[in-house]
Formats: C-alpha cells, structure tokens, sequence
C-alpha cells in the first residue's frame, strides 16, 4: 500500500467502527453504474462538514486492489447490490486530498510538482521497469502504464477546490492546476486509463466566462444534487432512527440540523451536528467553530446593493429570489449580491429552493451563526432589533399592547431603508424580525391552515416551555379589532386542539398615514 496509490481501507474501517457510522454504501452503486461510460466523471460538491472525506474513503476501500475490503462491506447495503463481486478491490485507486497536498507546500504550483512526483514514485514500484525518470507528468504517465501494462485507474481528489479556497490569489498555480485536471480527465487519451473519476468539494467546478474548465463531469451541487440527494447529508429516516437509539427529541434535532431541501428529497440534516449533537446529549451549534464562519461574516459584510435587505429578511424567516446561474465557483469573482448568495449556499448557510429560486436560513443552527456575523458587521439596527426582542416578548406575555406597538414601530423605524412594506406579507417580516428571539421558545408557523382559513403566524410553544401559545393576525391600514375578531371568527385556535396551555390571541395593524402600529392582545377560553 501507498501515501497515496492504493492506500488500503483504514480510512473507511476508522468511520464505519465509530461509534455511530450511518450507511451511505448506496452511492457506490451509482458509481458502479456510470463505471467506463460517459458519465465516469463526477464531481459532488457539499459544505464542511457534510462527509466529503469519509464518502472520498469509502470508494477507495472499496474499488483499491491494494486490500482486501469483502468483510468490510459486509451487511451494508452495497453487497445486497448485484454490482459488489464485479468490482470490490479491482482498480488501482489514486486517492489525494489537495488540502493536506496544499499545505505542505509553499505555493499552488508547488503542490500540483510534488503531487505528480509523489504519485509516479509510487507508481514505479507498483509497475515496475515500465516508467523510466523522465516520466514526470501524471496524465502522460497514466497513458503509458495503461497502453504497456493495461493499468485501469480510479481517480479519487478530496478537497479538489482547495487550490481555489486557499490559495486564491495564485492565478498561475491555478492555471498549472486545471492543465493538469484537464490533462488527467479531457480528451480521449483520458478514457483509456480513467475508469471512474471522483472530485469531491465545497465549490462546483470552476467557470471561464460560461463554460466550466472541465465540462465533461456531472456535477451534483448544494444547488442540484440530482440521484445523490439522499448521499449529501442525514435524512430524515436515519435521524429519526439515531434520535430514537440515543433518546433524543427529534423535533429540536429538526429545528437545529434540518432544512436542506431538494427536488428528490425534502429533508437534509447537517451530518456532523448531528452525530456530535447525539454523543454530546445536547443540540449546540457545532458548525460556526469551523473556518468557513470566517467566510460567512466576510461575505455579509460586502457591499453589493441589497445584500444587507435580503439578509435581513433571511433573517426574520423570509425567503429571497437569487440568480445562481452568475456564480464564476470561486470565492474571489463576486460581481453581484446573487454570487455572494451562492457561494453561500454551497458553503451550507443557505438554502436553495430550486422549485422557487429562493434562498433561505435553514436551521437553527445557522441562524445563530448568522446571528453571530451581523454582531460582527456594523448593522446596528438590526442587532439592537435583536436584543430588543426579549423585551417584546416579555411585553406580549404580559399583554403591554401599548409597549408591543411601541417595540415593532422602533423595529420599522430604525430598519425603514430594508423592511419597507406596503401589505400583510411584508408586515410579517418585520413582525419575525421583533419577535427574533422567540425560537427560544416557541416554534413559528407561518399561515397556518386554521379553522376556516390561515392565521398569519401561530408561535407554539416547545415542549420544555411554559409559556403560552400565541396567534398573531396581522391587517394593513384595518384595524386590530378586525383582527382578533377574524381568529375568533375564523376558528383558529381550533387549529391548536392538542395544545392543553394557555393561548394569547395578538392583532397587529399597520396603519400607512401616521406610519404606526397598533396591537391588541387577548387571553383565549376555551369552549
């Protein structure tokens, strides 16, 4: 075995005799699949902390000849698949990690030298008598291995980005990398020797302009993931199944971990947060210690017209058209608010709602983070909104209508130039932004089937809480009689019938000539 040919299965035995180990065998089947054809090429891309490099190992313990990796598979869902025999341990696997690659060296094209060099000393031993000392470039010696000894390789780079992250002002150590990427991968030399290749990142394939340097990979991306939905995170079912093993509340694991949504699956938990949330006994946010919170205050902070509106409506639970199809895939090229939109998106600070456009903040895990970084920015209104909001939600409790009013007209006020509103939606906005804090607490639905229509927003309380249930009506230039009359009228609290606690009913109204609100709030009895 080698540092980096054929470097045996301890990376993927390590994960899987953890203590928790969540089968993604699956995806080799997949790979099985595209295995010599056109679509050999893949690049999946997902966030820190998504299990890039434990997925990067498991495909190398499973097609490396340098092991014997049968009973290693076995009882994982792979060796049900009649794929397994055919291929288990028959390639020669190059597995590199160009983060690790990076930094033992002092520049970009440092790295790309002495990670062919690395790789062809091995080589020389594997094959012995076929490679000679001037044979110091990778793609041409692949070619010659495969035309004199049939060798079959598959190519596996971990971190493959990494070059574009951390080195990104380095254009000529790039250059000399994707030369080399394209070298190893383009072309119909390439296909004689590469029987799967294998790129795993936080970003997508960089873009000239509008073409991708290396177009003929699949990508699967944070924005279209495709078949390897289920392979980008924990579904539902496995952390239900984890939350049921370690006698945890599954709904806060929802609330902190959960919010990734695509086409072919609708509910995607952070891998990490999760495992580390189990062990640990307690929901915490386990992300926003890792480099790429740096990113996140860094990218907020630019100054791209409307980029703080659109975070701050993020932040009050609101959703935000984006235009990914501008995004050059590196985290220097940002032109726009939608690239700095998208770069957070495969960074995992946001969501994608590919159906609507949109982005969003999935969880509560990342709210806080976000949290985090506008304390850091110069956005003082929106901060002092946020500190603000446990002096509502006392005020609300105590029913202080005056004082509630009193608090969303400031909230308004100091944010006037980014929470303009001129209907009922956009009021609820500025009403999610005053009451920030309650997550603590509650659990916010928003236009909630209730009765005989939708309350605006209902904050039901979570289970440790003590505090009473709120539905909130919000009218625009009516008044708030109208309003709780309408969630009496309307039944809503029926909508609530498992809930055993007390409720307040709240009316908010907007009116446009004096530029004020106005609230009313009531206890509800029940029947």
């Amino acid at each position: 075995m080698g540092i980096y040919v054929n470097r045996g299965n301890e990376s993927f035995a390590s994960a899987k005799n953890s203590e928790i180990y969540v089968d993604k065998t699956g995806l080799i089947a997949y790979t099985n699949k595209v295995l010599d054809t056109e679509q050999r090429y893949i690049c999946n891309s997902r966030p820190r902390r998504f299990g890039k490099s434990i997925t990067a190992g498991m495909l190398a313990a499973y097609y490396g000849r340098g092991c014997d990796s049968g009973e290693l598979f076995e009882g994982l869902e792979i060796a049900g698949s009649p794929s397994f025999e055919e291929h288990l341990n028959r390639y020669d696997v190059i597995h590199l990690d160009m983060a690790y690659l990076l930094v033992q060296n002092k520049n970009a094209a440092d790295t790309v030298a002495f990670m062919q060099k690395c790789v062809i000393d091995e080589l020389k031993i594997i094959y012995p008598g076929i490679l000679t000392d001037e044979d110091c470039e990778l793609p041409f010696t692949l070619s010659k291995l495969n035309d004199a000894a049939g060798a079959r390789f598959v190519i596996i780079i971990d971190e493959w980005d990494a070059i574009f992250r951390e080195a990104a002002a380095d254009e000529r150590g790039q250059q000399c990398y994707i030369r080399l990427l394209r070298g190893l991968f383009k072309g119909e030399q390439s296909k004689d020797f590469v029987a799967l290749a294998y790129l795993t990142g936080i970003l997508p394939i960089k873009r000239y302009s509008s073409e991708s340097a290396l177009n003929n990979f699949k990508e699967f991306t944070m924005l279209r993931p495709k078949r390897l939905s289920e392979y980008i995170g924990f579904t539902e079912r496995e952390v239900r199944e984890l939350c049921k093993m370690y006698h945890m509340d599954f709904e806060e694991a929802a609330r902190w971990y959960d919010g990734y949504s695509f086409r072919q699956i609708n509910h995607v938990y952070n891998p990490n947060s999760v495992v580390n949330a189990m062990l640990d006994g307690e929901y915490d946010n386990y992300w926003s210690n890792t480099t790429s919170y740096e990113s996140l205050r860094e990218y907020i902070s630019l100054d791209f017209e409307g980029l703080r509106d659109l975070v701050v409506q993020m932040l009050a639970g609101g959703r935000c058209a984006v235009d990914v199809d501008t995004f050059q895939n590196d985290m220097t090229s940002f032109r726009s608010r939608d690239d700095v939109l998208t770069a957070l998106i495969h960074l995992g600070y946001l969501a994608y709602d590919a159906e609507a456009g949109k982005v969003y903040v999935p969880n509560e895990e990342v709210r806080t983070a976000f949290a985090r970084a506008v304390k850091d920015t110069d956005w003082e209104s929106v901060v002092q909104a946020i500190q603000d909001s446990d002096k509502l939600l006392k005020a609300t409790w105590n029913k202080d209508a005056d004082l509630v009013a009193e608090g969303i007209d400031k909230v308004h006020r100091e944010n006037t130039s980014i929470l303009q509103y001129n209907n009922e939606n956009a009021l609820s906005c500025v009403i999610t932004l005053a009451y920030y804090n309650a997550v603590n607490e509650y659990t916010l639905i928003r236009e909630m089937p209730s009765g005989k229509g939708y309350a605006d927003i209902i904050f039901l309380p979570r289970r440790c809480s003590s505090k009473p249930a709120m539905i909130i009506e919000l009218k625009y230039d009516q008044s708030v009689e109208s309003a709780i009359a309408q969630i009496k009228e309307k039944r809503y609290p029926d909508s609530l019938k498992d809930y055993q606690g007390n409720m307040l009913l709240v009316g908010i109204n907007y009116n446009k000539e004096n530029k004020k609100h106005s609230c009313r709030i009531e206890e509800w009895e029940q029947d």
